[in-house]
């Protein structure tokens, strides 16, 4: 696995990484983690690879969009010193375009989004020295055609290229929600198609498990 042992491992991104974490700082005792992704990230971490002793941290936070990633990254991410750092962001960089059109100035368009998170990304891959992992936004709906999806596919294709850009650790959640799109609907994943139920959460779990060489 890509993650070497005795690593700090801290995820950073907006409510579907959050799920419920515990504050100021997810870790510790009483379910620290949340109810999401990285909660079952850190059981598999836990129970498959104890020898490693992976100290996983969620700084994840409902509502977030790269401008708050920016805005919190010195106490959130640069003070807690991860040697690993995993970044999901642009789900609500894409969603409020379509749930509040006319709130414009809660909008971050593509061209933005890509320059924060291309700055993020090289900061961050100075900050870890393990390295860095990014993860594209997702919208649960195998119609590619469908508004919100066509434009979270273009976030993601932006993704794609930071992580390229900066040799970081590329995670295709979209992706790994279409193979399973493929025999459900997405009702069965995510009540609004972006939150998704514990289903959900484990499969995007297991995509980041996978990108990062996990032994299954």
């Amino acid at each position: 696995m890509k993650i070497q042992a005795c690593s700090k491992l801290l995820f950073l991104g907006d409510s579907i990484t959050d799920a419920e974490r515990v504050r100021p700082v997810g870790e510790g005792l009483f379910n620290p983690m949340g109810k999401g992704y990285v909660n079952v990230v850190t059981g598999l971490l836990g129970a498959c690879c104890p020898e490693l002793n992976i100290r996983v941290v969620n700084m994840g936070c409902s509502g977030d969009n790269v401008r708050n990633l920016k805005a919190r990254w010195q106490t959130d991410v640069a003070d807690l010193k991860p040697d690993w750092l995993v970044i999901m962001i642009g789900v609500n960089d894409v969603w409020r375009q379509f749930d509040m059109p006319l709130i414009t100035e809660q909008h971050v368009y593509i061209d933005e989004y890509e320059t924060t998170l291309d700055e993020l990304a090289g900061t961050g891959k100075k900050l870890a020295g393990g390295g860095l992992v990014l993860m594209t936004p997702h919208y649960i709906e195998p119609n590619r055609n469908d508004a919100m999806r066509a434009t979270m596919d273009k976030y993601g294709e932006v993704v794609k290229r930071i992580a390229a850009k900066h040799d970081a650790v590329f995670v295709d959640v979209q992706a790994a929600f279409d193979q399973v799109l493929k025999c459900c609907n997405p009702n069965a994943l995510a009540w609004d198609r972006v939150h998704p139920n514990i289903t959900g959460h484990t499969i995007i779990a297991k995509a980041f498990l996978d990108a990062v060489g996990f032994d299954w």
